[in-house]
């Protein structure tokens, strides 16, 4: 069978879309991070005109700083937003509900909290880290 260059290039362009489809696939995700992740909670705010704002309440298996960092730098979040990640140890109390309101869950929770992952409205991030809050749960 004689190869021309129609098919050579066509061969070509299918290995391409090919690889480009498999590699858009393959991208690592929250679900790829060591410590059992689970979002147990979340509320967005009703503004669609102004700033988005998102709270998240999530349990972890351990206090995995570097990973609970990452956990929230693969939050949705939008230019003057804010989005805001409670972390807690899967082993204790969780609030199940969230809101605006200063705090953002029941002030009950706040001695489970082992860490807020915070990114600001221009992309500013902060972990803050409450060490001590997971020896409540265990």
């Amino acid at each position: 069978m004689k190869l021309n260059g129609k098919t050579i290039f066509f061969a070509l362009a299918v290995a391409v879309f090919a690889y480009i489809i498999w590699d858009s696939m393959s991208q690592p995700g929250k679900e790829n991070l060591p410590g059992d992740f689970k979002e147990v909670a979340f509320y967005r705010n009703e503004q669609n005109t102004g700033p988005i704002i998102r709270v998240y309440a999530v349990t972890v298996s351990d206090t995995l700083w570097n990973q609970m960092e990452e956990y929230g730098n693969y939050m949705p979040h939008n230019k003057y937003g804010n989005t805001k990640v409670y972390f807690f140890l899967n082993k204790g109390p969780v609030p199940e509900s969230l809101s605006l309101e200063e705090g953002n869950f029941d002030p009950q929770f706040q001695q489970y909290c082992i860490a807020k992952y915070e990114k600001a409205s221009m992309g500013q991030v902060v972990l803050v880290k409450y060490p001590f809050a997971g020896w409540l749960a265990k």
